[in-house]
Order: C-alpha cells, then sequence, then structure tokens
C-alpha cells in the first residue's frame, strides 16, 4: 500500500502553503502530493485567499521537488482544450523528470463553471468530451507522426504531436467515480489506475470488481486506489482538535473517512488493501497542520 497526499486547495490555501505540505510529504516519504482541480470553494467558508490554477501549481512544484509524484485528482475536462491539456502535461513531466500523473473527470461542480464563464454541457455531453479528450491526449503523446483527429466535439488537423513527455507513452492516466457502465469502459480503455473516492471498504470492493472485470476482458491490468479524509491523532483530544480544524466531527470521520489514532487508521487501512487497493490518497484539508504530515508518516506509514 501507497500513501499519497492529496489537498483541496480551493477551500483555502496559496501556493506556498502548497509547497510547504509538498515539501514536507516528499521529506517524510509520501508517494507523491496530489491536488485537486476546482475554481471555487465547495464546502464552508469563502475560500480565500482564492483558487490557485492545477497545472500552474504543479509546474512549480515540478521544479521545486525532486522525487515525489505530482498530480490532479482530478483535472476536468471541462476546463481545459485537449491540445492544450497535452502540452500543458507533458511540458511539466519534463520539467519534473517524469514525475507526473494526469488524473482526468468530466466536470460537476456547475456552480464554479457560472462564476468563471466555463461552459457546462449535460451530464451525456461531457462524459462524451471526456471520451474524445482521453483519445486525443493519450494519441498526441504517443503518436511518431503528424497527428489528426476528427470527432463529434474536437479536431485536430496534422498536429506536430509535441512536446512529448518523459515518461514512455506519457503521464499515467487515473480515472475515477462511482458509475457503473461508461466509467469502468473508459478506465479500461485508457487508465493506468481506478480510483474509487470517498466510499466505505464494501463499496470500494464492489466497484474494484465491477472494474476489475472489464479491464480483465480488454486485456488489461490497472492499479486500483481509494481517497478518503484524513484525520489522525495520538489521543481523542488530537483527534477531536483535527477535526473541529476541518468542520467534522471524529464520529463522522471514523465512519466517513481515515479517522482515529495510529492503529485504527493501520487496521482501516489494512481494510482496504484486503478490497484490492494498492495506493490510499489521504484527503488532507488543513495544509497549516505539517504535524499532522508527521505523525501518519511515523506511525502509520513507518509500518506499511
Amino acid at each position: 500500500m501507497r500513501l499519497r497526499i492529496f489537498t483541496e486547495p480551493q477551500e483555502g490555501a496559496t501556493y506556498d502553503q502548497l509547497l510547504r505540505v509538498a515539501l514536507r510529504a516528499e521529506e517524510c516519504g509520501f508517494d507523491a502530493f496530489f491536488r485537486s482541480d476546482h475554481y471555487q470553494v465547495i464546502g464552508p467558508g469563502d475560500g480565500t485567499p482564492g483558487p490557485t490554477d492545477a497545472w500552474l501549481t504543479l509546474a512549480a512544484l515540478a521544479r521545486e521537488t525532486s522525487t515525489i509524484r505530482l498530480g490532479t485528482m482530478v483535472t476536468s475536462a471541462t476546463f481545459r482544450l485537449p491540445g492544450p491539456l497535452a502540452i500543458s502535461v507533458a511540458q511539466v513531466d519534463q520539467m519534473s523528470g517524469g514525475r507526473v500523473e494526469l488524473g482526468l473527470g468530466a466536470g460537476w461542480y456547475e456552480r464554479e463553471h457560472a462564476s468563471y464563464g466555463i461552459p457546462f454541457p449535460p451530464t451525456a455531453e461531457r462524459f462524451a468530451r471526456l471520451e474524445e479528450q482521453l483519445q486525443i491526449i493519450t494519441g498526441l503523446w504517443r503518436a511518431s507522426e503528424p497527428y489528426s483527429f476528427s470527432g463529434e466535439h474536437y479536431s485536430l488537423t496534422d498536429s506536430p504531436a509535441l512536446p512529448k513527455p518523459v515518461q514512455d507513452g506519457g503521464p499515467p492516466i487515473i480515472i475515477g467515480g462511482f458509475g457503473r457502465r461508461k466509467t469502468p469502459a473508459l478506465a479500461a480503455r485508457y487508465a493506468a489506475e481506478y480510483n474509487m473516492p470517498f466510499r466505505s471498504v464494501a463499496e470500494t470492493r464492489e466497484a474494484f470488481s465491477r472494474v476489475r472485470a472489464v479491464a480483465a476482458a480488454a486485456s488489461r491490468e490497472l492499479v486500483y486506489s481509494t481517497a478518503q479524509v484524513l484525520c489522525c491523532g495520538r489521543d481523542e483530544a488530537e483527534i477531536a482538535r483535527r477535526a473541529e480544524a476541518i468542520g467534522r466531527s471524529p464520529e463522522q470521520l471514523r465512519t466517513d473517512g481515515l479517522a482515529g489514532t495510529p492503529s485504527e487508521l493501520v487496521d482501516k487501512i489494512g481494510q482496504f488493501a484486503e478490497a484490492g487497493a494498492e495506493r490510499l490518497y489521504l484527503q488532507v484539508l488543513d495544509p497549516s497542520d505539517l504535524d499532522h504530515l508527521d505523525l501518519v508518516a511515523s506511525e502509520v506509514l513507518s509500518q506499511l
């Protein structure tokens, strides 16, 4: 089991805070630093000082870090055209020496689209656009000659298909979500990893089984992962303090997240591992609490 740090900067975080989290995560030995791709606060609060752009952030972190992997959970296909997105991700992969991963999804938060003038098509169209984006991005990265594409939503004519990523075939693509048909099909065709976020062990096991069956039919093997809200403490007082800082209760987090003492976390991580998870994204909602990362690294990660 590999543990990855996953942040939500739209809830209120500066680049400097994210840099500190990424550097501490690297120092502590976590496998990766990921961030969301949102332009507006989703939870309570006003989101000040405001959003930071996902790929601008990762480009900067690519030069500030040296070993930790970097990625999005997940980039919204509604925010960017596939050609320019392929260029951005390939460039950040070069800047990082081949440490980038691309989580890509259809987009879902309608409010931020309205706030920033971003078109928000109906669900079916968003998934159709996502599939074309996946085909285009992987096609551009792997093309050995000028690349063309003609789809319902995007067309490319004689693209030079440059720049190329450092990683052979392009950065690993992560597809996640709760869909029972479309999501498994997309994951089996395009992804290196399938992620089932914020669900129980039983629900996660069921989703993994569903995707694994579709992937096997396509003769593909994927990495399976989950994401859980993190709240760890040495005792009940520390757990309660960290839960209060993110507007949750310890009881809720123990049920719906990854919360409790280090031994409780190790036990629940073991349950996810038995369900088939190979990576676990720890959603860190208080980027100012670097001691939280130190505790998990010393008393949880060390046992894995």
